[in-house]
């Protein structure tokens, strides 16, 4: 909490509340606080009418945890595993959470799942625009001089790996 001081004189130095901020000291007045009508004593769901959820039934294949005996009652199944980066989360899912090789299949999951997005879309006869969608224009307008380190460096490695080739060519 921030406590503002008036800047006159030490000796007439005095703290005040903020009165221009609003919802400022909620907590001194209960009628004050925006939830006050509405909450309840006791809390509410201490009598519920049920022992157990009703589990979801999965239509797709959901990975959990291994220090989890079984599914949550409520999943998402929106994007369910697919392809390669399917395969690879499947396996990164029989290692325990506190196990890197978990995280990092996961990780490598992910960068596989962009590449099969992208021949995806080139299957369907849709050309993305890698440079928009990954962020290009608002890199180049809010940070140029990132942008163009990004740019040598990346036009760096290319003439790196053109060069080489060549080598390896004439050879």
């Amino acid at each position: 909490m921030t406590i503002y001081v008036e800047k006159t004189a030490p000796e007439a130095r005095q703290r005040k509340p903020p009165e221009g901020i609003q919802g400022w000291g909620a907590d001194l007045d209960p009628q004050a606080r925006p939830a006050y009508p509405k909450e309840r004593t006791p809390p509410r769901f201490i009598h519920r009418h049920w022992d157990e959820l009703e589990q979801q039934e999965p239509s797709v294949k959901v990975f959990h945890s291994t220090e989890r005996p079984g599914l949550t009652p409520v999943f998402g199944t929106a994007q369910p595993p697919s392809g390669l980066s399917g395969m690879l989360r499947a396996g990164a899912f029989r290692y325990s959470e506190n196990d890197l090789r978990h995280w990092l299949m996961l990780l490598f999951a992910d960068r596989v799942n962009v590449v099969e997005g992208i021949l995806d879309d080139l299957a369907h006869g849709h050309v993305p625009n890698l440079f928009r969608e990954m962020g290009g224009p608002a890199e180049w307008r809010h940070n140029r001089a990132g942008f163009v380190r990004k740019a040598a460096i990346a036009a760096g490695v290319v003439a790196l790996l053109l060069y080489v080739n060549g080598r390896r060519r004439r050879r």
